[in-house]
């Protein structure tokens, strides 16, 4: 009997075989049941019906901002400044002037004084509500849709239904992504390829990179080999895929496998995109200073909100931005100022620049955190969580410009009309995208998932 492998391709696979390892767990995967794509998973997919966005960047204000002193003007709160709330607590009004912006006279605070520019270009969702009142389960329903159990998030859903228009960059990257948050841009029971990809952008890089800041090496964990050459890779992935190849061949289909195999070569193929991408010494500076990414206390988020607009130029199908320290319990009448001031110039710089390159007709932009903030004062100078009204914010991609869906109570506690539950929320987001929310589905454990469980209507009216 000839034997399966040479002596050689033997003592080659001992050296390999802690992939066995990866492919044992991932190879039970069922298959997807949204429109195969090609032999690449994440090759361009086509929608469920024409889309009017085909990419998403989600600027996640983690911690959940204030709804009541930014985007939710309550002139009753005010006017009931100290008075016993039937909440609990005594009213705490804004510290902060709120004025009708733009054309469409959408009331914004004074702490968006750059955002507020663009005002005409918004679309306030002010009736958001969900059902988890602390922090890690909400930002993990934000994303997943659920805080049971771990489901894959809105990024990965997206990339499984749309692939990616650059098949040399992850369709799906997480910058500056919360510690101990990997749900937040996991791909659960979905193939591992359409997780995304935490890097650590923002931070000037160092040795001489000036402009380059963040370059891909330092940022992407693992992307660099300091052993080997290219070629010598070349050589080392060639027999690692020969191997996986072999398992196809004799398995004849394997989900898992097909993902572990494109998911390396995309890393060999990333060592030369994501630095190039990451590097923008070739950008001017009057964009990074409209993106205020060219100095002090907006340097950062500025940065990566200019790094979000490359990606998707590039053809990335989801890019999320993370910003914290939105949790104010206390010290309220400074800590939300500062908060505030770090992302105001970047996020107007996004807009104009998305704008300015008829970009933003097909970009869906996103802001929210998680939930809210009560109109009651908490520690004399904070407010609590609120999940039960809040609002959110997005821009372009097919919504209605200058617009304002939902409302809360005079106070701003509790959504009371065209209330948005996050399954909504999730049902419209896909919608935007050209995917039905009941058919992009997932056959797991025996039944099929979706994002939005067996809930969710599409906010219909927020579309133009």
């Amino acid at each position: 009997m000839t034997p399966l492998f040479s002596r050689r391709a033997a003592l080659q696979s001992v050296s390999a075989g802690f992939g066995y390892l990866a492919f044992a767990g991932l190879s039970s995967m069922a298959n997807a049941k949204t429109p195969t794509a090609s032999e690449n998973p994440l090759s361009p997919k086509p929608p469920h019906f024409p889309a009017t966005a085909k990419r998403v960047i989600f600027l996640c204000m983690t911690g959940a901002p204030s709804h009541v002193d930014t985007f939710d003007y309550k002139p009753q709160l005010n006017a009931d400044h100290g008075k016993n709330g039937r909440y609990g607590g005594k009213l705490l009004g804004s510290q902060w002037d709120f004025k009708q912006r733009g054309d469409s006279g959408l009331w914004i605070s004074e702490l968006f004084p750059s955002v507020a520019q663009h005002a005409d270009d918004l679309c306030l969702i002010r009736s958001m509500h969900c059902n988890q009142p602390v922090h890690p389960a909400a930002q993990t329903q934000m994303h997943t849709g659920t805080a049971q159990f771990v489901r894959p998030s809105i990024g990965a859903w997206t990339l499984y239904g749309l692939g990616t228009e650059n098949d040399s960059m992850p369709g799906f990257i997480s910058l500056s992504a919360a510690a101990g948050q990997s749900s937040s841009y996991g791909s659960a029971f979905l193939p591992a390829i359409y997780g995304g990809t935490p890097i650590n952008a923002g931070v000037r890089g160092g040795g001489g990179m000036g402009r380059r800041f963040g370059g891909g090496g330092s940022a992407v964990p693992d992307i660099e080999n300091s052993r080997y050459t290219s070629t010598q890779q070349r050589k080392q992935l060639d027999l690692i895929q020969s191997l996986n190849h072999e398992k196809l061949r004799r398995d004849e289909h394997q989900p898992g496998v097909e993902g572990i195999i494109e998911s390396y070569e995309l890393a060999f193929r990333m060592q030369d995109t994501m630095p190039e991408l990451m590097d923008v010494s070739g950008e001017s500076d009057a964009t990074l200073k409209m993106y205020g990414a060219d100095g002090g206390a907006t340097e950062r988020f500025g940065r990566q909100c200019l790094l979000a607009r490359r990606f998707v130029e590039s053809g990335v199908r989801f890019v999320e931005i993370n910003h914290g320290g939105w949790d104010h319990h206390t010290n309220l009448s400074t800590d939300l100022p500062n908060r505030c001031n770090e992302i105001d110039k970047p996020i107007a710089g996004l807009l104009k620049d998305l704008k300015q390159r008829d970009m933003l007709k097909d970009t869906l932009v996103i802001w929210g955190g998680e939930f809210g903030r009560t109109p009651a004062a908490q520690n004399g100078d904070g407010r609590d969580h609120n999940n039960k009204g809040y609002t959110t914010w997005m821009a372009g991609g097919g919504v209605k410009a200058g617009f304002s869906y939902g409302e809360t109570d005079e106070h701003g506690y509790a959504a009371v009309q065209d209330k948005c539950h996050i399954h909504d929320w999730h049902a419209t987001i896909l919608h935007l995208l050209g995917l039905n929310h009941e058919q992009l589905t997932y056959r797991y454990a025996g039944r099929d998932f979706r994002l939005t469980d067996v809930h969710g209507n599409v906010a219909s009216d927020i579309i133009a």
